[in-house]
């Protein structure tokens, strides 16, 4: 575990730029997903050719990563990954992709009723002393969503110096706001859309959340168009987690190699990028 922690902090490093003493760190402003496997890395790949199949665990409710569409089909980011996955192990025709309850991955994997969760399940110490983890295919930065109808000297966080910002209280936003910015007037809501609420209407003149959700929140009519994003992409291995990654049963050692290897396939020769674009057209960084 602490070898992979240790290669992903050394990636980040070739990734982000530190910007304060806080240990706040940013990505480069480029509109690609920033690719996690090191290029000149040889990641060994173990021969899965026996498996009778490889399935995967998901969930049908968090779009754009797992959804059903119109027809009940299931789609999305994580959907296209794992046959990505499939396909980079030569087993497109044994792929299988399950959808369950977010609450069962994690009973389900351990008993034997899959052989990967592929659901943006958050890595903690509890869910290691069980499963097994790939490094991460995607990190889910912070982001600032500012008012454009507020006058700002600068097009960076340094301009909501002093100005008041919202966000939501007792979250990893809320303590990631206050560790990376102290200089903003922390201005905390109950839930998130009483938060976009008071920015659309201007009483606050940025807010700071997930990237994600603001993505879509500013592209939709909710919005009216009031809003755009301001600096960042913001990320924190501390408040924000490891990243997104592919858990697999801990007993299963030989599955998880396999499935990191593919990964870095699909990551170094675009493919995961072009699924990223499928579904993030506006981008997260």
């Amino acid at each position: 575990m602490v070898g992979k922690i240790c290669k992903l902090r050394r990636i980040l490093a070739a990734l982000l730029l530190i910007i304060g003493p806080h240990s706040g760190v940013v990505l480069a402003q480029e509109p690609e997903l920033p690719v996690m496997f090191d290029a000149r890395e040889r990641i060994a790949r173990p021969d899965v050719s026996d498996m009778a199949r490889l399935r995967f665990l998901t969930t049908a409710d968090f779009p754009p990563f797992n959804f059903a569409d119109q027809s009940g089909r299931l789609v999305g980011f994580h959907v296209d990954l794992a046959r990505a996955l499939c396909t980079e192990l030569g087993m497109q025709n044994r792929c299988q992709i399950q959808a369950l309850p977010y609450e069962g991955l994690a009973t389900a994997l351990e008993g034997g009723q899959g052989d990967a969760v592929l659901a943006g399940v958050s890595v903690t110490a509890e869910l290691r002393e069980k499963f097994e983890f790939t490094r991460p295919y995607m990190l889910l930065p912070a982001r600032f969503l500012r008012n454009k109808a507020t006058r700002l000297e600068r097009a960076d966080a340094t301009a909501l110096f002093g100005k008041p910002v919202g966000v939501v209280q007792e979250t990893a936003h809320e303590a990631m706001l206050r560790a990376f910015f102290p200089n903003v007037k922390v201005t905390g809501f109950s839930d998130r859309g009483a938060m976009l609420e008071a920015l659309k209407a201007g009483r606050v003149d940025a807010v700071f959340a997930d990237a994600l959700q603001l993505s879509f929140w500013m592209t939709s009519p909710a919005s009216d168009g009031c809003c755009e994003r301001l600096g960042g992409p913001y990320l924190s291995e501390r408040f924000l987690g490891e990243g997104m990654t592919v858990m697999v049963n801990g007993q299963d050692v030989r599955m998880a190699a396999a499935l990191e290897s593919a990964l870095a396939a699909v990551s170094r020769d675009g493919r995961l990028e072009e699924i990223y674009l499928r579904y993030f057209p506006s981008g997260l960084y």
